[in-house]
This record gives C-alpha cells, structure tokens and sequence, in this order.
C-alpha cells in the first residue's frame, strides 16, 4: 500500500510568505491532481511557538540565514515563520484538505528545529507518522511539498530509515536552492530513494 506524505504547502512557503520558497505556489495544482491516486494522504504542518529557537528574532547578534550550534546540532536560523494560529502556518487555501486523513505538526518545541515530518532534528521525539502509517499497512510512501531541499529531504530520508520504500515526486516539489538539492537528491539516491 501506497501513501502520499505533503509536505508543509503552507502560505509562508508561498510567494509573498515570510520564508517564500520560488514558485513553490506552482506545486500546488500538481498536489491536487496527486491526491485522488492515493489510498492513504497525509500532511505535515511546520507549526512553531513565536519564540522558536531557529528563528533569527531570537537571536540579536546574528542575521537571517547564519548557521549556529543549537543545543548541539547546526542550525539555520530562519525569518520568523509558520508561527502557531497565524496565517502563514495555515495551509495554502487552494490545497484540497479533504482527502488528507491526518496532519502531523513539528517544530512545536521551541529548543529544536524539525525539518522532517517523522522527528525533530536531534531525533529526540517522533511525530507518531510511523506508526500512523504502519498501522495502515503502508509499505511505500511518496512525498511531495515543501522545501524540497529541508523538509521533503529529510522526511524522506527518515521514511528510508523507518523501512519504508520511499519516492520523492519531482514535479510536486520546489527547492529553496536548486543546487543544494541537486547533491541532497543524488544522496537520497545513493541510500535507496527514487525520483518519480
């Protein structure tokens, strides 16, 4: 059994949102057209506390897009974004929600960023997305959304290590930067990830 995982299609990953990724809007009638062939849709949703530790508000010393050590881990820090009952954590209104069975939120800790849709960053906590899709009898999981190049590609590698065949739709995604995710792609690849 086959499910479609989206990937955060919210209005701050959209043109004109605080955290735009280019033409990300162009992903969103390629999604629609994706649902119905699904037996099982699912979505994530970046939905952070104002105060989110990867947001460069937080951070006075440092600029947007810096990379720091967070609790250990490296961390980009952010325009502020998708922040908990605002409009650009809501998804895009032109995503049909109907079908989607069950959203999965992250990023909701304040401390520790989370790109992927099954853990956050540390892999200290999980979302429950495993289980949800195991107890379904999913075996393979393609994922569409955004970024391409953080949050697909990370909920995809951990779709890979969780055991599930894993697929990224090319054409229902869009990348913050192109040439990043060209070598993430070619990683994905390399670990048993295709390209659909």
């Amino acid at each position: 059994m086959k499910a479609l995982i989206v990937i955060d299609v919210q209005n701050d990953f959209l043109p004109g949102g605080s955290l735009a990724v280019p033409k990300g809007d162009e992903v969103i009638p390629i999604i629609n057209e994706l649902i119905p062939a699904y037996s099982l849709v699912v979505a994530t949703q970046d939905w952070h506390p104002a105060n989110h530790q990867s947001f460069a508000s937080q951070h006075p010393d440092q600029q947007e897009f810096d990379a720091i050590l967070l609790n250990g881990t490296e961390q980009v820090l952010w325009p502020d974004h998708c922040v908990q009952g605002t409009f650009g954590a809501e998804f895009a209104p032109s995503l049909k929600l109907n079908s989607i069975s069950a959203i999965f939120r992250k990023g909701m800790n304040k401390s520790i960023d989370s790109y992927s849709g099954f853990y956050d960053n540390q892999k200290s906590q999980n979302t429950g997305l495993t289980g949800y899709l195991k107890d379904r009898g999913i075996t393979e999981v393609h994922l569409c959304g955004l970024a391409a190049d953080f949050c697909v590609y990370y909920s995809a590698l951990d779709s890979l290590n969780e055991g599930f065949g894993t697929a990224i739709v090319s054409k229902a995604t869009r990348a913050i930067d192109k040439s990043e995710f060209m070598e993430k792609k070619n990683n994905f690849i390399q670990l048993g990830g295709k390209l659909i």
